[in-house]
């Protein structure tokens, strides 16, 4: 019996031990937790000492800053520029932008203003707009290719070739169109005014072509009948001289008869 009393005492001991370990575990670990949210600032659920909040409300956005070797972090209602607010069912943090020049971005690639004097297309910084667009309305953003207000195209012209419309049988033809209103006034913005394109004939002989080839038909006519009435005067007078000749030779009398 005094055996069986023995072994429960001993039971109970161990008993009241466990459960004064446990008191004390518990008490450590609210001192710890006491110790670390001791003097955190507003906002701030969790915070250290050596790195400040480490735990931000629900509602707001934590922002880790590098001091030399460590990181501080701070509790904001919103975003400073150059970083970009990401909610997380964990924490809502505060991502540093990577696009090269910005200082406002809606994801980590996507920008949505840039620095002074830059500007904004499609999510990039840039000195000047690409080309093709045009800051829209005085703005530093590059809109979508340049709106410039044009006519419709005209009537295609006459097939022409060196400014001819003659004496060939493959040329250009042309139409043209009118810009009525470009960005910023500035029309080299605006596409062509001119349109090109090759077109074919039948081939036709220039009238001044012809005027020219009668002209020296007329001449080479001309000329042969020049040549033949010099070749005619001259037979003629050839004759004549012949005759002329014929005429003066002297007449022999005859001799009297003995």
């Amino acid at each position: 019996m005094q055996l069986g009393l023995l072994v429960v005492v001993v039971f109970l001991s161990s008993m009241d031990l466990t459960g004064s370990s446990k008191v004390v575990k518990g008490k450590r670990q609210r001192r710890i937790s006491t110790e670390l949210s001791q003097g955190c600032a507003r906002g701030c659920d969790l915070c250290s000492e050596f790195n400040g909040c480490l735990r931000c409300s629900p509602k707001l956005f934590i922002l880790l800053e590098r001091n030399d070797i460590r990181q501080i972090g701070i509790c904001l209602p919103s975003c400073p520029l150059g970083y970009f607010g990401l909610r997380n069912t964990d924490m809502n943090k505060c991502i540093k932008c990577k696009i090269e020049n910005c200082e406002s971005c809606f994801s980590r690639n996507f920008c949505t203003k840039c620095k002074e004097g830059l500007y904004l297309h499609k999510g990039r910084c840039y000195v000047t707009c690409p080309e093709g667009y045009a800051a829209a309305n005085g703005t530093m953003e590059c809109s979508s290719p340049a709106q410039c207000e044009m006519s419709e195209w005209g009537p295609w012209g006459p097939c022409s070739k060196k400014r001819k419309l003659c004496g060939f049988k493959k040329g250009n033809e042309d139409r043209t169109r009118r810009i009525l209103q470009a960005p910023s006034g500035d029309v080299s913005l605006c596409p062509a005014t001119t349109e090109v394109r090759r077109c074919t004939v039948q081939k036709n002989q220039c009238p001044e072509g012809k005027r020219k080839k009668k002209e020296e038909q007329g001449k080479q006519d001309n000329g042969n009948r020049n040549r033949k009435d010099t070749k005619d005067t001259k037979s003629g007078t050839k004759k004549r001289k012949n005759k002329q000749r014929g005429a003066m030779v002297p007449t022999t009398p005859a001799s009297p008869a003995q």
